[in-house]
């Protein structure tokens, strides 16, 4: 029939198909070309695999982590610490009696006038005397004339210059002594001292304003603690010890002194301990810290018996001497952190070097490196879409100075500048979270020009095309025509270059926080955490403090290229997967 239509000169009619016929051609929206093209590249498909990976294991497995990211665990450690330090004292210490002074210069009149063995010293228009009670105790008192007397014919004329001091008893001992031509006498209960001129004599008294002892004091409790702390218990005490008198008197009540190699007991009548002296100092090592006095007893007998060690309290404590120091130590058992742990059922990756868990560490850290790279490629799209739309829409001196700026953009040194801002914020200290922000602006401001430069190449091809004249005959606003249709005909290749520019970010994140100048301590990101595995031997011996977080920015980094090479193919047009 059909043969016999065409034979006849008539044209054949057209076939009609269904609209579910199978013969129909399938006609694809640009949309779900490019996915298509997108589905069909192994490597696009392994890359997103690789990316939804890190993004499940940054932002949803901290979420179940049973750890904090700076939480810091610790172990019990047993080790010889420090507890106190002893010296013998070779230096005289002295006590002023309440209400007077003794200046400096004083002392050193002293010293000079004991070691030219002058009993009477002056300072100041002052005189002085001391006393020894050994070469490890001395008493300092001022002296102060109290008469005056003349040898007539073997007949004193005195003349009291204290009122009140010319007694029988001074006036008979005076000239006793005298006569005899002594130094000291003794009338009324108080020592006078004679200084002879001729036949003029000069009667004088001291009374003790200080003393000076290699002798320490410690006192047993609170009771104990203000008495020893006085002029008069010290005075009493040293005077009794030295003299071997063992008992003394202060305040009305009776105390005894018990001596044993070197270290002397103070006992109240009761008996109980009241107080300690001794020539061995005995101070804890840490400054803020304190000794008990039964401590310090047990220290100072075991020094005194030679021994390098001694047990208090059940504790056993070791001496060890160093140039006539002595080192007591102790074995005390210390939480320390738990630095450099080995990986274990409680830590897959072990701890790093302050005591942190390495996989909780990674989980947060990718959070701030994936949050830096996306932020930082939004604010280079933006400005980058912003003023390479503009430049290559209206051309002329407007594209000039807006692509001379860009250049001045890309004369600015991008590393220089960056340790310059991360000078700044060390010097200004500024808080981790802070630096975080300051770090994905510098990052985005610097590195928008790539982005513009595209984006005006791509717009001056677009803006002479039929769809563009079209808008300007209809009356279409510039803003529109360049961010309505312009804008939307690049973001192909825009996104194409956000996404292999987004490994690069990551890249330099990484490497900024390396370098102590992004990211910093407690935060975590994963450059600081290589970072904190900087010392060779921490990278030689704890491989799993760097080397995850290593996998990790590798990964992320190529996720983001095979990404973008599948964008790039799926976009172009010409290509025929």
């Amino acid at each position: 029939m059909e043969e016999n239509k065409m034979n006849q000169g008539q044209a054949p009619e057209t076939e009609k198909i269904a609209l579910d016929d199978a013969r129909r051609v399938k006609v694809m929206s640009p949309s779900m070309l490019v996915l298509k093209r997108f589905l069909r590249n192994k490597l696009a498909i392994t890359g997103l695999v690789i990316l939804v990976t890190m993004f499940l294991f940054s932002f949803v497995g901290s979420l179940f982590s049973p750890y904090e990211e700076g939480q810091v665990f610790k172990t019990e450690e047993e080790i010889k610490k420090d507890y106190a330090g002893a010296i013998y004292n070779n230096e005289l210490r002295y006590v002023v009696k309440e209400g007077e002074e003794l200046k400096n210069s004083v002392r050193s009149a002293f010293i000079l006038a004991k070691n030219k063995g002058q009993s009477i010293f002056e300072s100041g228009d002052v005189k002085y005397n001391w006393t020894s009670y050994g070469e490890d105790f001395f008493t300092i008192g001022k002296v102060e004339d109290v008469a005056t007397a003349m040898n007539l014919a073997k007949m004193f004329d005195i003349k009291e210059i204290v009122s009140g001091v010319l007694t029988p008893e001074f006036r008979a001992n005076f000239e006793a002594a005298a006569q005899t031509e002594a130094e000291v006498f003794t009338a009324d209960g108080v020592e006078y001292q004679i200084v002879k001129n001729g036949k003029a004599y000069t009667i004088s008294r001291a009374q003790d304003i200080a003393l000076a002892s290699l002798y320490t004091f410690d006192a047993y409790g609170s009771n104990s603690a203000e008495a020893v702390e006085t002029f008069e218990f010290r005075l009493e005490a040293e005077k009794a010890f030295h003299a071997g008198t063992e008992e003394f008197i202060y305040n009305g009540a009776t105390y005894t002194v018990v001596e044993d190699d070197g270290v002397a007991a103070i006992n109240d009548a009761s008996g109980a301990h009241f107080a300690g002296m001794s020539k061995i100092i005995v101070n804890p090592a840490a400054s803020d810290g304190t000794l008990d006095v039964a401590f310090k007893d047990a220290a100072r007998a075991a020094i005194g018996d030679n021994l390098d060690r001694f047990i208090y309290d059940g504790k056993e404590y070791y001496i060890n001497v160093v140039n006539a120091n002595y080192y007591i130590t102790t074995m005390t058992v210390t939480m320390l952190n738990d630095v450099y742990a080995s990986p274990s059922k409680e830590h897959w990756l072990g701890l790093d070097g302050n005591g942190m868990d390495v996989l909780t560490r990674l989980m947060y850290g990718g959070r701030i490196s994936l949050l830096v790279g996306f932020v930082v490629i939004l604010i280079e799209l933006f400005i980058g879409v912003i003023f390479g739309g503009v430049a290559g829409y209206f051309g002329g001196w407007i594209d000039n100075a807006l692509m001379r700026f860009i250049d001045l953009f890309n004369s600015i040194p991008f590393w220089p500048m960056c340790l310059i801002v991360g000078s700044v914020m060390d010097t200004l200290e500024i808080k981790p979270t802070f630096r975080i922000f300051v770090l994905m602006i510098l990052l985005g401001v610097l590195g928008w020009t790539g982005i513009a430069r595209v984006v005006r190449g791509q717009i001056l091809t677009l803006r002479e095309q039929d769809f563009m004249i079209a808008t300007e005959a209809t009356g279409i606003s510039v803003p529109r025509r360049i961010f309505k249709h312009l804008v939307p005909n690049v973001m192909p290749l825009l996104i194409v270059q956000a996404t292999m520019g987004l490994g690069s970010i990551i890249l330099t994140e990484a490497t900024l926080s390396f370098l102590g100048l992004g990211v910093k301590y407690p935060m975590a990101s994963w450059g600081n955490i290589i970072n904190a595995a900087s010392d060779i031997y921490v990278m030689r011996n704890y491989w799993f403090i760097w080397i995850p977080a290593g996998i990790l920015i590798l990964l992320s980094v190529l996720g983001f290229n095979f990404v973008g090479d599948g964008l790039r193919d799926a976009f172009d047009p010409k290509m025929k997967r």
